[in-house]
């Protein structure tokens, strides 16, 4: 079962990957990084992703809560270039942290990093 960098350096293994992080979403701080952030900034990216996650989680349009699960399972946002995925990990304590992959939009295969994350978050050991 992998710790944080071990996951986020197998997320950086994906096609098309340029950077990674484990954010929380409640706070908006990054638990870890790897690779290049979006304007160059982690702390900056990770805050701005933390407030989609947020927006996302706690909005019933958006939220179907189950018993002891994140309410949602991930968020994908496009733009010309690139693909950001949001995936959300389910914890033992209060699931308030999510993955984000940025991913090149020429090199990556968003639907296999999709899987591939989720597959991460998974086995994604915390604490």
């Amino acid at each position: 079962m992998p710790g944080i960098d071990e996951c986020l350096l197998e997320a950086m293994r994906l096609p098309g990957a340029r950077g990674a992080a484990l954010v929380d979403w409640t706070s908006g701080l990054a638990l870890g990084t790897v690779g290049e952030a979006p304007g160059g900034d982690h702390e900056t990216t990770a805050a701005e992703a933390a407030e989609l996650a947020r927006m996302a989680a706690e909005h019933g349009a958006f939220a179907v809560h189950g018993e002891g699960h994140p309410p949602i399972e991930d968020v994908i946002v496009s733009n010309r270039d690139s693909y950001h995925l949001l995936r959300f990990v389910d914890t033992s304590f209060d699931s308030s942290v999510f993955l984000h992959l940025w991913l090149g939009r020429e090199e990556g295969n968003l639907a296999l990093a999709r899987i591939r994350l989720g597959e991460m978050a998974a086995r994604l050991v915390l604490g």
